[in-house]
């Protein structure tokens, strides 16, 4: 029999739980659900890299996803998220019949609680233990407070944007002990000149290796002023099984 349940944005999905066929839209949703039952994942985006030997039927990107692709794999759920992926792509899914659970993800603590209502409730899978590890590796979660460690990040290049506020990875940074210094912009993901970045008083550039694949040869060559360094941007821009090691990530 199926139950109605009201996904991170309230709306109503009918779902029978166990899920034994699952498409997921977001990377690190679907490294956190292959992590814990592979078999039953039978979709993917092309930009699901994790884990790194995931044989499933890709369905293109997350902003593009082929929604006819999907609907063939014939899905128990679609998972989605709300920053990653379209409306316009859900309501189609969900047009065609398609359940589709989709996850508001805005600070680690959400991000815990979000993936423990998927597993438990919409999947019905019961909390794997790897989201118990990370839950025990963030308490306690309450934000560090004090003089913090001034940190930019950006996130693309040619336009430079970089991490504003009141998105997933300026909560982490906090957390980790970093103050985010274009948290006090407007913008979730700020487009600012390679100036400004390099010019603010900032300890250190963190150049993550996504979205933007930042290297030694791509983007610490463009400052002349503030210090850079290169980081794992699965560490600070994922939720899923990553966060047990992000807990205790250090620049």
């Amino acid at each position: 029999m199926d139950d109605v349940l009201l996904d991170d944005l309230g709306a109503p999905v009918k779902v029978r739980p166990p899920a034994t066929r699952v498409v997921s839209l977001v990377p690190s949703l679907t490294e956190a659900l292959a992590t814990t039952r592979r078999d039953a994942v039978v979709g993917a985006t092309d930009w699901c890299t994790h884990p790194v030997d995931l044989d499933v039927t890709r369905v293109r990107g997350t902003k593009n996803p082929d929604v006819p692709a999907i609907i063939r794999l014939a899905p128990d759920l679609v998972v989605c998220n709300k920053e990653e992926n379209r409306e316009l792509d859900v309501r189609r899914l969900r047009e065609a019949g398609v359940a589709v659970w989709v996850t508001v993800i805005e600070t680690v603590p959400q991000a815990l609680s979000s993936i423990r209502r998927l597993f438990e409730q919409a999947l019905g899978w019961g909390v794997p233990s790897w989201l118990e590890q990370a839950q025990s590796a963030w308490e306690p979660s309450s934000a560090q407070t004090g003089t913090l460690p001034r940190v930019a990040v950006p996130i693309w290049r040619d336009p430079w944007m970089v991490i504003g506020r009141d998105n997933f990875t300026d909560d982490l940074l906090r957390r980790r002990g970093l103050d985010n210094v274009f948290a006090g912009y407007p913008d979730r993901y700020p487009k600012v000149s390679l100036s400004l970045i390099d010019d603010t008083d900032v300890d250190m550039v963190l150049l993550p290796d996504e979205p933007y694949n930042f290297t030694a040869h791509d983007g610490p060559e463009a400052f002349s002023t503030a210090p850079t360094r290169l980081v794992n941007g699965r560490l600070i821009t994922w939720y899923g099984p990553s966060l047990i090691e992000a807990a205790q990530w250090q620049p």
